[in-house]
């Protein structure tokens, strides 16, 4: 069953994010799903409407809210997945379901796809309001993630780097796609996402004066970034 819970994002320099990540390698397990490289390269389209509801919604803070991402891992088709990420009273839910290839071929192409009774509630949810809200997608989120799990409060704890964006929908598969960096060089980001508790000694490893805390969230400063490079 899904379940509400933290999650908490921080800028970071190279350097100081290097030496956390050493930490928890020696205190963590790699999630299994890492290739033998010990991370994995996350692609998401994001969704919004006209009037880029969900963009504003993150900058002003609003609780309630929730966006729709469709993400794959290593730019490959295989596995597909349909999320969608609810915020209430600070806490977040993640509940996903896997796409056909051929109905993401169709929203990629700026079309809406029918569905059947078969069709899975959250695609339908979405295609629903692609198709009475205006949704569309609108940005792709790349980035590279190593991560870390411990079982005791679900507990992850992430290293994104080289976090960049496109607003070419059509490039979502393709490995040469050419992509815009989004954070100052040397900038990356850690996540620590975790149900009821987080246990003290993940805590403490992550603990040093360096580290940015922000409210925003991926999408939002790939957003920021593309709707202030399409301004005049």
């Amino acid at each position: 069953m899904a379940k509400f819970r933290h999650e908490f994002k921080y800028f970071s320099p190279e350097m100081v994010l290097s030496a956390i990540e050493q930490r928890m390698s020696a205190i963590l397990r790699l999630d299994k799903n890492v290739g033998e490289g010990g991370h994995y390269a996350i692609r998401s389209i994001y969704f919004d409407d006209i009037y880029n509801t969900c963009f504003l919604e993150n900058e002003n803070g609003t609780d309630p809210r929730e966006k729709f991402r469709i993400r794959i891992y290593n730019c490959s088709k295989e596995r597909i997945s349909l999320e969608l990420k609810q915020k209430v009273n600070g806490m977040c839910l993640k509940t996903s379901c896997p796409v056909p290839l051929d109905m993401l071929e169709q929203i990629m192409a700026g079309q809406i796809p029918d569905f059947t009774a078969e069709t899975p509630y959250l695609l339908k949810k979405l295609i629903a309001q692609m198709q009475f809200r205006g949704l569309k997608p609108v940005v792709i989120v790349a980035y590279e993630r190593v991560p870390f799990v411990y079982e005791d409060g679900n507990v992850r704890v992430t290293f994104d780097r080289n976090l960049r964006s496109s607003s070419i929908i059509e490039d979502f598969f393709n490995e040469d796609a050419a992509f815009r960096p989004v954070l100052p060089v040397g900038t990356n980001m850690m996540e620590v996402k975790f149900d009821e508790f987080l246990p003290d000694f993940i805590n403490e490893a992550c603990q040093t004066s360096l580290l940015q805390w922000t409210s925003f969230s991926k999408f939002y400063l790939c957003r920021k970034y593309a709707l202030s490079t399409a301004m005049p």
